[in-house]
C-alpha cells in the first residue's frame, strides 16, 4: 500500500473464516468512514481466525503493515503482532472471549486492550432460553416422533407423582447463572420475566446483583448452589482458574433431571463427565454452543445422543451483531482520539 506519512493508522483485521463473523462490506465502509481526521484505516484482505479467543497467528500481510500503526482491530491479538508493532498503542478485539491474547507479551507491551464483552449476550440468552425450552417442553421428544412420524403423547405426560417430570412448567425452575457479566444477566433478564429465580456466581459478588438476579454469589459459593440448580448456565471467561469448571464431582451435586447449558467456552466442561452423567439419566439434557474441539468431530457422541442439544457456536450471530460491534468501537475510537478512559478494558490479571 501507498504510506501516508504523518498520519495515524488503524489496522482492521477482521475477514474471519467463520461466514457470520467476516466483517461485511457496509461495516468495512463505515469503520473507513468513521475515521477522525489524521487518521488512516488499513484493511486486511488475508483470512483469520474468529473462533474462541481469536486469531493465533498473523498473516504475513498484517505484519507488513503493522509496524506504524497506533490501533488494531481484530479477533485477539495474534502471535507476532506485538513485536511487528512498535507503535501500537491500542487493540480491540471484536471478539468476546480473550484468554489466548493475555500473553507475557502483551503484559509487557503497556497496549491498552478492549474487548466486545456484551455485544453478544442480547442473541446469546436467547439461545439459553430457546436451548431450555427444547427439553422443559419435550420438543426433544417431538422432533424424534416427528421425524419417525409417531404419535406418542406417553412421554410427555407425567403420571408417577414419586418420579421426576420430564416436561416441567419454566416457572418453576431454578436457575443457576455461572458468569453475571453481559450475558449472564441478559439470561438471568429472560428467565427471571417468566418466573424464575435466577441466582448468579460472580467473582466479584461484593458489585452486587445485576437485574434479572435474586441475589449473587462468589465463586466459592458454586457446590453449595448446585443442589438447588433445575438449570446450570456456564456463561464465564475461560480463565486458568475456571477450565475443566464442571468435572464428574460437581456435575453429581446437580439434583436429578437438571438441564446443563454451556455458551461459555468447551473447556469448561469434562465431555467424559458430562456424558456419563447424560448416559445415566441424572441429568434431563445438555444445550451445547461451544466445545473443546471445533468444529466438533463427525465422530463425537454428543452429534446423535438424544439428551444433547448441539449447536456449531452460533449462540450470538444475529443481524444486530455489527451494528453493536462497530457502535462500541467507535465509541472507544472517538475516546482515544480525545484521551478519556476506554469503555471494555480487559483486566489482563483477571483474563477478561
Amino acid at each position: 500500500m501507498t504510506e501516508t506519512p504523518g498520519r495515524r493508522r488503524l489496522v482492521v483485521d477482521l475477514q474471519s473464516t467463520s461466514p457470520h463473523m467476516r466483517v461485511p462490506l457496509w461495516a468495512a465502509e463505515r469503520i473507513a468512514a468513521a475515521a477522525p481526521d489524521g487518521w488512516e484505516v488499513v484493511h486486511i484482505a488475508s483470512p483469520s481466525k474468529s473462533i474462541g479467543s481469536g486469531s493465533n497467528m498473523a498473516s504475513d500481510e498484517t505484519l507488513a503493515v503493522i509496524t506504524r500503526a497506533e490501533g488494531y482491530l481484530g479477533y485477539g491479538v495474534p502471535a507476532g503482532l506485538l513485536q511487528a508493532a512498535p507503535h501500537l498503542g491500542w487493540a480491540h478485539s471484536a471478539a468476546a472471549g480473550v484468554g489466548a491474547s493475555v500473553t507475557p507479551e502483551l503484559r509487557a507491551s503497556g497496549v491498552v486492550f478492549t474487548n466486545s464483552a456484551g455485544v453478544y449476550g442480547e442473541p446469546m440468552a436467547d439461545t439459553v432460553l430457546a436451548g431450555v425450552l427444547h427439553f422443559v417442553r419435550g420438543l426433544d421428544f417431538a422432533t424424534r416422533q416427528q421425524a419417525a412420524s409417531t404419535w406418542n403423547q406417553l412421554p410427555f405426560i407425567h403420571r408417577d407423582l414419586s418420579a421426576r417430570a420430564e416436561v416441567r412448567e419454566l416457572a418453576e425452575l431454578r436457575v443457576l447463572i455461572v458468569g453475571a457479566g453481559g450475558i449472564g444477566t441478559a439470561v438471568a433478564r429472560r428467565f427471571s420475566a417468566l418466573g424464575c429465580r435466577c441466582v448468579g456466581i460472580r467473582r466479584r459478588p461484593e458489585l452486587g446483583a445485576p437485574e434479572g438476579f435474586a441475589r449473587v454469589e462468589g465463586p466459592g459459593a458454586l457446590d453449595a448452589e448446585l443442589p438447588d440448580a433445575d438449570v446450570l448456565v456456564l456463561a464465564a471467561p475461560l480463565t486458568g482458574g475456571s477450565a475443566s469448571l464442571l468435572d464428574a464431582r460437581r456435575l453429581a451435586l446437580l439434583p436429578a433431571g437438571a438441564i446443563v447449558v454451556n455458551v461459555a467456552r468447551g473447556a469448561l466442561v469434562s465431555d467424559e463427565a458430562l456424558l456419563d452423567s447424560l448416559n445415566r439419566n441424572h441429568l434431563r439434557g445438555a444445550v451445547l454452543d461451544v466445545f473443546n474441539t471445533e468444529p466438533l468431530p463427525v465422530d463425537n457422541p454428543y452429534w446423535q445422543h438424544p439428551k444433547v442439544l448441539v449447536t456449531p457456536h452460533v449462540s450470538g450471530v444475529s443481524p444486530q451483531h455489527w451494528r453493536r460491534v462497530l457502535e462500541l468501537f467507535e465509541d472507544n475510537w472517538r475516546r482515544w482520539q480525545a484521551g478519556t478512559p476506554l469503555r471494555n478494558v480487559v483486566d489482563l490479571d483477571a483474563g477478561y
